[in-house]
């Protein structure tokens, strides 16, 4: 199967690209979709390596204020060189496709963990949120905002010894804006953001800054936990409703195995306003894993563990590894700037 056009490129049941060439990369098997992009595995033939190519939908390619800031965003977002973001290798137009091509990762991403093995141990948990704000961290320096942080885009991959069982890479930059002139919507009035995780003043439409993914990696870090967001409503509004003004449940009432100080710090992650919450993911982070460790020396931290995943059967090498999970590691030196904050905090 030859080069593809933009129109073939969405035309018909996704399989109809498996197989064709797409800026030098040969399409093998479809990863995932979403409403504005499918991603395939694929493989790049110039250097002879497999990559992920995400593909943006026509509707996309015929915006052109999207083509034009996705050209700027993804040299921005590309720039950005952290162990838990996702490289990306190339980014452009081919044939009337707007690709992406970005390092393939092996593995789940934090969604399919989570609907496979249900919620996560705290220690477990703890470890991915601090690479996860690492990660935001990061972006927010170069005055990015992720601005859709969800279980998804956290791909969760093979860690490197027992006390490092996972390496998680956030991913996704695609809809980054410089924080100062953003809101929670496109130009063309496209709202960007998943309901559940979504932050107040995204749903209002009001300028946002790192501390809207603060909001959403706060949900995230409860959904690991508690085993579902903090909000579930049955209709969208309701939702929606719940974000701007319902006061979220204790993570303690859902997770028996959190110890009671973590409640404190999730409300303030989850503060309707901005200016309530932290000022950084690392230093939400840093406060959670020591709310965590005040309660384990009481006995609190660990009791969930064995019945939430944290069983010592051998598990396949995608799968997290919490044999042994107890009081937190030291941090490792990737980690350190996630938990060593400024004095005070």
């Amino acid at each position: 199967m030859g080069a593809v056009s933009g129109g073939e490129a969405f035309a018909g049941r996704a399989g109809e690209l498996i197989g064709a060439q797409i800026a030098g990369y040969q399409v093998e098997s479809e990863l995932g979709r979403g409403g504005m992009a499918v991603v395939y595995r694929a493989r790049d033939l110039r250097l002879q390596r497999t990559v992920a190519l995400k593909l943006l939908t026509e509707d996309m390619v015929r915006n052109d204020t999207f083509r034009r800031r996705f050209a700027h965003e993804q040299r921005v977002a590309a720039s950005l060189d952290h162990p838990h973001i996702v490289p990306i290798f190339e980014a452009g137009e081919a044939d009337g496709v707007l690709y992406i091509a970005m390092r393939y990762v092996p593995g789940p991403d934090l969604r399919a963990l989570l609907d496979r093995d249900g919620p996560l141990p705290v220690p477990a948990a703890l470890r991915i949120a601090a690479q996860v704000a690492s990660a935001l961290g990061a972006a927010h320096e170069r005055e990015l905002v992720h601005r859709d942080v969800k279980p998804g885009n956290v791909l969760v991959a093979r860690g490197t010894d027992s006390d490092h069982p996972e390496h998680v890479y956030l991913t996704d930059f695609g809809l980054t804006k410089k924080s100062l002139s953003l809101t929670g919507f496109t130009s063309v009035g496209e709202f960007v953001g998943t309901l559940d995780y979504v932050a107040p003043e995204q749903i209002a439409g009001r300028p946002v800054d790192g501390r809207c993914d603060l909001y959403s990696l706060a949900c995230v870090v409860y959904e690991t936990l508690a085993g579902q967001p903090p909000f579930r409503r049955d209709d969208a509004m309701e939702l929606l409703w719940a974000h701007q003004y319902d006061t979220p449940p204790a993570l303690s009432e859902r997770c028996p195995g959190a110890a009671a100080a973590m409640d404190e710090v999730l409300a303030r992650a989850l503060a309707k306003a901005p200016e309530d919450r932290y000022s950084s993911c690392v230093q939400f982070v840093a406060a959670l894993r020591a709310a965590a460790q005040s309660g384990a020396g009481r006995g609190d931290a660990g009791r969930g563990d064995a019945g939430r995943g944290g069983g010592t059967a051998a598990r396949a090498p995608t799968r997290l590894d919490h044999r042994g999970a107890g009081p937190l590691p030291d941090p490792p030196l990737w980690a350190r700037p996630v938990f060593v904050g400024p004095p005070g905090h």
